[in-house]
């Protein structure tokens, strides 16, 4: 990783003028480290060879971005390393958004890779920006030292997913469903996590072998911070009560709907339309659970576009019956505008519930400015959607308070934690309805598990998936996965859930309340003290 590091005072140190340049590799190795170990990040969220998370190689593959920064000579040299591993790690992240562009979309190979690599160097220079902060004031002390990186790494983190309306999937966090800082997540969420992966792997990367005792010091401290968390994890499950005065319910059965319609044909009148209308219809009228949930435009037509009496079937099923049912639909018209939608169904109801999707897809169901000609090029179906409100109520069934998110709104906790503000109307089950079929038989299902396992983990609530191809599953509120359909494949998952109602947890509480104002204060706070010692230690 190049030669000595540079000393740790915030000082750019200039190379020897008459040093050589030295061997080619040597000059390139620096950067194919920071591109091999941002490969290495994209691979801990969802390993493509089974997609389990790998909390350990999250934290070893940013440790080895951590040493390429300390050895960089300049805060430049430094800034162009994050955005290389950045950039490396983002495009290996969100790869498949080339499926939907291209396979579906209809959108030339070229532009389509172009297009991935342009948004991930995009979201990749906010960690440039912080990398070559965190060269410039990183202070001596190695503990500081580690918790301004964790700082900087935590408002990039926060920049990607709040600005531009947020893409934050694939944060550092979700690596960490499992593991020794998955019980974090109840108290700082998941940007708390990865600020505290972040100053684990600066750690590791202040290790060095001429400072043995110190060595020894940081390695005991970090073993013992994670066999702490591991314990705590262990006897916070144990227990059962992962919130004080939280309860469980009678669990509630459920039928949940996989189409698997395949995405080129899902829109089409010929093929995939019929098909969705008579199996989705069939499945929802003989299933024999409480609650049955059929996902994301399972009901591929605007009401007004169906046979006539088509929905209003399905509505005198469930409000004449004994079960409830949730299906995704899309409603509106050209005069008021269009909704991605839910409607719920239920006995005795005199109208159907309906919860509207708040945060819509860039490009899927809205056009950012000055963009339209971009999504002109291609041929992807639906449009411009209007937005629903936050914190919509939930759906109410057999003492259950029913929460419903779409495709992925899961991935912003911070929005779905404003139904948490009261402990009494909080949610007791989430209910996530996707369609991913955009991006074939790619990561980007076992990535989207993880985003929901890890709102669980906050909430300690359970999530229930219904999706068109993956993963149909239902997550209890440990976030682990008690059942689970197989992807790409056309069936019915017939499980329990069981929900949770009480007292909420900490990261609920605050999140409900002030969002994530909490974590960018802290950010700031310390990038700002770490900028003003630097400051006095350059004028010293």
């Amino acid at each position: 990783m190049g030669a000595a590091a540079a000393p740790l005072h915030g000082e750019a140190v200039p190379p020897a003028p008459s040093a050589p340049p030295g061997p080619l590799w040597r000059r390139a190795l620096p950067w194919l480290l920071a591109a091999l170990a941002g490969l290495a990040q994209a691979g801990s969220i969802a390993w493509p060879w089974g997609g389990q998370p790998l909390w350990w190689l999250q934290i070893l593959s940013l440790a080895v971005l951590g040493r390429l920064l300390l050895a960089a000579r300049t805060p430049r040299r430094a800034a162009a390393l994050g955005w290389l591993f950045a950039t490396a790690w983002l495009a290996a992240t969100f790869w498949w958004l080339f499926i939907s562009m291209h396979t579906y979309g209809g959108l030339a190979a070229p532009l389509a890779v172009l297009a991935v690599l342009g948004l991930a160097a995009f979201l990749g220079s906010y960690y440039a920006v912080v990398a070559g902060c965190f060269r410039r004031v990183a202070p001596a002390n190695r503990a500081l030292s580690a918790i301004v990186f964790a700082a900087f790494w935590l408002l990039a983190e926060l920049a990607r997913g709040v600005w531009w309306t947020g893409f934050p999937w694939g944060a550092g966090g979700y690596a960490h469903v499992e593991g020794p800082l998955a019980v974090l997540a109840r108290s700082v969420g998941v940007y708390g996590v990865g600020f505290v992966a972040a100053a684990a792997a600066m750690g590791l990367a202040l290790l060095r072998r001429a400072d043995a005792r110190r060595r020894g010091v940081w390695a005991l401290a970090t073993a013992s911070v994670l066999v702490w968390a591991a314990l705590s994890a262990q006897r916070h499950c144990a227990v059962e009560q992962c919130a004080p005065g939280a309860a469980p319910h009678p669990g509630l059965s459920l039928a949940l709907l996989q189409g698997n319609i395949p995405q080129d044909e899902k829109f089409q009148p010929g093929s995939g339309v019929p098909l969705a209308l008579r199996w989705y219809a069939g499945q929802l009228k003989s299933a024999t659970a409480s609650l049955v949930v059929a996902p994301e435009t399972a009901i591929p037509l605007l009401p007004q576009q169906l046979m006539p009496g088509y929905l209003e079937s399905l509505a005198d099923h469930f409000t004449a019956g004994r079960q409830a049912a949730l299906i995704g639909i899309p409603l509106g018209n050209a005069d008021l505008g269009y909704t991605n939608s839910v409607l719920g169904f239920a006995p005795g109801q005199a109208a159907p519930y309906r919860y509207d999707k708040h945060h819509l897809v860039p490009f899927g169901e809205f056009i950012p400015p000055f963009f339209r000609w971009f999504t002109e090029m291609m041929n992807i179906p639906l449009g411009d959607f209007n937005r629903g409100a936050l914190g919509q109520p939930s759906f109410d069934w057999q003492g259950e308070r029913i929460a419903p998110n779409i495709c992925y709104e899961d991935l912003f906790g911070e929005e779905l934690g404003t139904r948490f503000a009261d402990a009494a109307t909080a949610p007791t089950i989430m209910v996530n309805l996707s369609n991913i079929g955009w991006f074939g038989d790619s990561v980007a299902i076992d990535q989207h598990l993880a985003i929901s396992r890890m709102r669980a983990l906050e909430f300690e609530r359970p999530m229930v998936r219904a999706t068109n191809t993956g993963a149909t599953a239902v997550i209890d509120h440990r976030g682990i996965v008690t059942a689970e359909l197989a992807p790409h494949t056309r069936g019915v998952l017939l499980a329990e859930v069981e929900g949770r109602s009480g007292a909420v947890t900490p990261f609920a509480w605050w999140v409900s309340r002030w969002g994530l104002w909490p974590l960018w204060a802290l950010g700031l706070a310390v990038a700002g003290a770490a900028w003003s010692a630097a400051r006095r230690r350059r004028r010293g």
